[in-house]
């Protein structure tokens, strides 16, 4: 039988907000491993909850790693409905830290939080290992890479419109946007929450970033300015909304509604990252998915490529419990079995690291070997040296959002351009 076992997370929410900066009280990375009073050494682990990764999953997960260490008793801890980002603090202010958190990128000011795992081959030879690495340290594991620029599209929809190729550039794109609706679909499917921005950085990005190399660290130093450098694109994106290419309820639809809206065939086009395609395998007759790499502006010979570590995992410096924790660290980011099955879930990729594909699996595999390395980049807060101030990802959101809700591109540059001059660093 599997064990299921989680923290409750009621308790999280009464906690005060605090910075990550000064809360951590452990050692130096080699202390750990005695056992509990009852003979087992317990290490927690925070994790990501979504529609795909459910407590149940996890669980099923780190069983064979207990298996094969009967000493180390791996608890899954949820963070509840804020996400790991926000519950983190909490918890290091509260002194209740777990032992290992996954899905949080390290950036220079989470680093003093985490153990440097630079001494250890299995992270310091990782998947984005060196794009992650912070002063040339390594303070976390991944697992694979994850794909956020990409633009699913139902293909029954294309056809309807007559589109026979995927679009190569935004004047396309556009075009086929018009396409779409005028053969009576919703061109985009998107929704409130988090994923509002989605879109927007599927958008953008491709541009922005193949324009600006080192365009986090210039916005975040003051040296470049939201309107001047991503401005054009959010003109383009509130030229959608006008015309209604974007669901019209977008700001009262839920993630989870959003994808089975997609999967359900109500919409041409879902802007979302490689863990999609997880989900549409596992959909009860979805229509026929394609998938490409967001296009860029014509003028743009080599497009950016949003991706992520896959299941980044880090060890705090406050666990107790470092030795053992560096084990279940190790055995997720290595572990034939562990990682195809990580990797799988979300739909994401590794060399080396293979299981059963189907079709847009291959699709998304194909983009990532037609990808060049340098073409990667961050999205949101941005992750390693390449970095935007703290609260930029929410920033973005509440003004993509405004978008959705009929504010103008200037007031959304203008507002974004404030922002940056009160946070620049």
């Amino acid at each position: 039988m599997i064990k299921k076992r989680s923290l409750a997370t009621t308790s999280i929410a009464l906690l005060a907000v605090a910075a990550l900066t000064g809360c951590s009280t452990g050692g130096s990375g080699d202390s750990g491993g005695d056992a509990d009073a009852g003979g087992t050494t317990e290490v927690r682990v925070l994790v990501n909850i979504t529609p795909n990764l459910t407590e149940e999953w996890w669980n099923e997960l780190v069983k064979p790693f207990e298996d094969a260490n009967p000493d180390i008793d791996v608890v899954i801890q949820s963070p509840g409905a804020d996400g790991v980002q926000k519950a983190l603090p909490r918890l290091l202010a509260s002194g209740d830290a777990p032992d290992i958190v996954q899905s949080l990128a390290p950036t220079p000011e989470l680093a003093q939080e985490f153990v440097d795992l630079s001494a250890y081959d299995w992270a310091a030879n990782g998947p984005l290992a060196e794009q992650y690495a912070i002063d040339g340290k390594q303070y976390m594991a991944g697992v694979g890479i994850q794909l956020q620029s990409l633009w699913f599209y139902n293909k029954t929809a294309f056809e309807e419109a007559g589109i026979t190729e995927t679009p190569k550039n935004l004047d396309e794109f556009t075009a086929d946007l018009a396409k779409l609706k005028d053969a009576g679909w919703t061109p985009i499917q998107t929704g409130g929450d988090w994923m509002s921005q989605m879109s927007y950085q599927a958008l953008a990005l491709p541009s922005v970033v193949a324009d600006n190399p080192d365009w986090f660290q210039e916005m975040s130093s003051g040296d470049l300015t939201f309107s001047k450098t991503a401005g054009a694109y959010t003109d383009i994106y509130a030229d959608w909304v006008a015309k209604g290419y974007l669901n019209a309820d977008a700001l009262g639809i839920k993630y989870p509604d959003a994808e089975q809206s997609f999967l359900a065939g109500k919409s041409a086009l879902y802007p979302m990252g490689s863990w999609f395609a997880a989900a549409e395998a596992n959909a009860d007759n979805p229509p026929e998915i394609g998938v490409f790499a967001g296009p860029a502006d014509a003028s743009v010979k080599n497009p950016a490529m949003g991706a992520n570590i896959a299941s980044p995992y880090s060890i705090l410096k406050s666990s107790e419990h470092q030795e053992a924790a560096l084990k279940v660290v190790e055995y997720l980011a290595t572990d034939q079995t562990a990682v195809v099955d990580q990797l799988q879930v979300d739909g994401n990729y590794r060399d080396g690291y293979e299981y059963e594909m189907n079709d847009l699996a291959k699709e998304l595999l194909q983009i990532v070997a037609d990808t060049p390395a340098s073409s990667y980049t961050p999205t949101g807060n941005g992750y390693g040296e390449r970095t935007m101030p703290a609260g930029y990802a929410d920033e973005l959101n509440t003004q993509v959002q405004a978008l959705l809700g009929g504010t103008s591109a200037a007031d959304v540059n203008s507002a974004l351009d404030s922002w940056f001059v009160a946070n620049a660093q």
